[in-house]
């Protein structure tokens, strides 16, 4: 195979990595999925992982059936790759393709499910050592020296063979030795290296040596130091020079006795010949040192044998796997159970969202789940219209399924206390688009309907079909592709605002709604996310004509406001108001307060709280009480009654 005939391998990318590497090399990158070898040879990170996706799973990327669905899926993958314990692991994760079927989707969950509730056993502190041992393995480039100390230090933390396979009957200790003896031996072009630390003789002896041949270049500076004017003969300056060095230097006097040159014509001739001597013996004893400690090194190191090997090769895999766990963790992730026809969450969660997120439960096809509220999960209807308000999650819903099934594709785990998903052979997740052309909608039903009407099950997951065509014409389209949806043993949830104007619904599908029910006491929209299952929502206009007419800052403006309320039902706006719960810290009243007419000029300094007796107890934050009191009064058609200020 030729490397430009790798998906995105282009002339200009294969010229790159067969300058970089060779064909054989770049080739054998792409088969075993190395991201870094590839981005090493100056591919782009990015390109190098679409690259390795295609080349991994060509045909389960088609399961990704359109850009919104690979959109989630890069989410997916970055989400996963932030838990990383190595970069390789971050690599492994980010080339993850939807599996071929459903065994070998089945065989990584059990590998997750392992690596999960292995890194959920662990303490906090053992969790920092292994990311300390993992984040050294990365450091070092992934030497066999830290691939042992990993392998030894889950060893330590309890992990074994019921864990890990790999880690059966490994010895933790012996793996402590070898990771010690491979630090400190190297072997370079056939020369057996050791390195400082591994032995104290060793070490001392590299001193004594460093110290000799720094004395050896001095020779002359001796001779100047050691003679002085009481020393007449050659055997007391011998006695001196030996000293001298003795006293300088870290090398026993004895040592240096045995080098000291006996046939010496004169004081020069001494110093030079004893200190190359000197030399020569330590540099002897240092060699024949450090052979015997490497050979004990090696002995070490062969000791451990085979668990040293294993530990070599296994410790990519324990870093992808335990990575997978990390994330699996993170995010409470639970393993779905795949099932024949149908895709089912209770209390699932947007991955991609932040704080305090509604969990919902929700199912189209057979399922076998049971809901904790009321109303149970509807099973059996194989397409649900989904409607409701605006801002209520319709899309995130969707969003959601498509995370699910997606993650349950790939062999994750997913957002939700409980899940049940059939293996279906293409996603197709089409957000809606705000562009209202002939164009948008040929591409739309371009990449929505092939995949339906293919061979094999889709799942359909459409959001507001309306919004790229007239909505006379939209509900008659939204009809079609919930009749094929059907027709071809699909399975769907479209969301749309035109759930009144559908023709009648074949029997497998059912209408679901999100309803709004009230305002915060900041006037925002609050909205049930959790659909009410059989029953069309509404957006309940109510609520936002209330929030328009409490926040009108004109007085004409608030007029016009009040007379669209009779519109949408002017009781309801009242009582709508009427119920927004102004409740701040408990108030109690001052010894003085201040009366006025509401609806009358305030100061700045007295907007605080105001008590209206005439509809109950409600306090209410400074900056509302000329435009709420006001509009209160207004639509109820009472007089200004005396409000008071604290």
């Amino acid at each position: 195979m030729r490397l430009e005939d790798y998906w995105g391998v282009g002339p200009k990318t294969s010229a790159l990595l067969t300058d970089q590497l060779d064909d054989e090399q770049a080739i054998e990158a792409i088969e075993s999925a190395n991201v870094s070898a590839l981005v090493d040879a100056g591919v782009s990170r990015g390109r190098a992982t679409r690259i390795l996706r295609r080349a991994a799973g060509a045909d389960a990327m088609e399961k990704l059936a359109t850009s919104d669905t690979r959109a989630v899926y890069d989410k997916i993958l970055n989400l996963a790759s932030a838990s990383a314990l190595t970069a390789g692991a971050a690599d492994r994760i980010r080339v993850l393709t939807p599996l071929p079927d459903q065994t070998a989707a089945t065989d990584r969950l059990n590998l997750v499910s392992r690596a999960t509730k292995a890194w959920n056993r662990l303490e906090a502190d053992d969790r920092d050592d292994l990311i300390e041992v993992f984040e050294r393995y990365d450091a070092s480039g992934e030497t066999d020296q830290e691939a042992v100390g990993v392998t030894a230090t889950l060893r330590e933390i309890g992990f074994d063979g019921r864990h890990f396979p790999v880690l059966e009957g490994i010895d933790a200790g012996s793996l402590e030795e070898a990771a010690g003896a491979l630090g400190a031996v190297r072997e370079v072009d056939g020369d057996v290296t050791v390195t400082g630390g591994a032995d104290d003789q060793l070490d001392q002896l590299r001193e004594q040596l460093a110290d000799a041949r720094s004395m050896e270049n001095d020779a002359f500076d001796i001779i100047d130091t050691v003679r002085d004017g009481s020393i007449r003969d050659l055997d007391t300056f011998q006695r001196s020079v030996i000293d001298h060095i003795a006293t300088e230097t870290e090398i026993p006097t004895n040592t240096i006795r045995r080098a000291a040159a006996e046939e010496a014509v004169d004081a020069a001739d001494f110093v030079s010949g004893t200190l190359r001597e000197l030399v020569a013996d330590l540099e002897s004893q240092e060699t024949d040192q450090e052979e015997s400690v490497a050979s004990r090194l090696q002995s070490e190191i062969a000791a451990a044998g085979d668990d040293v090997e294993t530990a070599v090769q296994a410790v990519p895999d324990l870093a992808f796997a335990l990575s997978l766990g990390r994330f699996a963790s993170r995010h409470e992730l639970t393993r779905p159970s795949f099932v024949e026809d149908g895709i089912a969450v209770r209390q699932a969660r947007n991955l991609f969202l932040s704080g305090d997120v509604q969990p919902v439960s929700y199912a189209v096809g057979q399922h076998d789940i049971t809901n904790s509220r009321p109303d149970s999960i509807p099973s059996g209807d194989r397409v649900a219209v989904v409607t409701g308000a605006n801002s209520g999650g319709k899309t995130t819903l969707l969003e959601t399924l498509c995370s699910v099934a997606v993650m349950a594709s790939m062999g994750l785990p997913v957002p939700a206390a409980d899940a049940e998903v059939s293996w279906v052979d293409r996603v197709v997740f089409h957000r809606r688009h705000a562009s209202f052309n002939a164009g948008v909608l040929e591409s739309t039903l371009r990449s929505v309907v092939p995949p339906l009407v293919d061979s094999g099950r889709t799942l359909m997951l459409v959001d507001e079909f309306e919004a790229i065509t007239e909505p006379g014409r939209a509900a008659d389209l939204l009809n079609g592709l919930v009749d094929l949806t059907v027709q071809h043993q699909s399975l769907g949830a479209f969301v749309t605002h035109l759930a009144e104007d559908l023709a009648p619904l074949p029997d497998e599908a059912r209408i679901d709604g999100i309803f709004a029910e009230g305002l915060t006491s900041d006037l925002e929209l609050r909205v049930d996310y959790q659909p009410r299952y059989g029953t069309i929502g509404k957006s309940t206009p109510e609520f936002i004509v209330s929030r328009l007419v409490a926040n009108a800052d004109r007085r004409v403006v608030r007029q016009g406001f009040e007379e669209l309320a009779g519109t949408v039902g002017e009781e309801a706006v009242q009582r709508t108001l009427s119920d927004v719960q102004w409740n701040g810290d408990d108030w109690q009243p001052r010894d003085t307060h201040k009366s006025f007419r509401s609806g009358g000029p305030v100061s700045a300094q007295d907007r605080r709280r105001l008590v209206c007796p005439s509809y109950g107890t409600h306090i209410v934050e400074s900056s509302r009480i000329p435009r709420v009191a006001t509009a209160w009064f207004r639509l109820t058609g009472t007089s200004y009654p005396t409000a008071t200020l604290e």
